[in-house]
């Protein structure tokens, strides 16, 4: 048996933190969410994130969302606010 409780949700795999959060930025950049709605999509996916738990080590996690910062697809700021909100710092 599993050690996790019945019903328990999976944890999101480091990838798909990185994908989502993209997303989430490209749309804000290319106008498609005010600033509210990018606030209140950005709020929702960390407490999404933070009952789930993601997949991996705090290394792991961070080599999935480091590139994003560094290729400029996310600003430093939104960067370091998920990593600090997620307590990854």
């Amino acid at each position: 048996m599993s050690n996790e409780p019945k019903g328990a949700l999976k944890p999101v795999p480091a990838a798909r933190v990185a994908e989502e959060l993209r997303r989430l930025t490209e749309a804000r950049s290319n106008g498609e969410l005010e600033r509210d709605e990018y606030e209140h999509r950005f709020a929702r996916m960390v407490s999404e994130l933070r009952d789930r738990r993601i997949e991996g080590s705090r290394a792991e996690i961070m080599a999935a969302l480091t590139p994003l910062k560094d290729s400029g697809e996310i600003a430093a700021p939104e960067f370091e606010r998920l990593v600090q909100q997620l307590g990854l710092t």
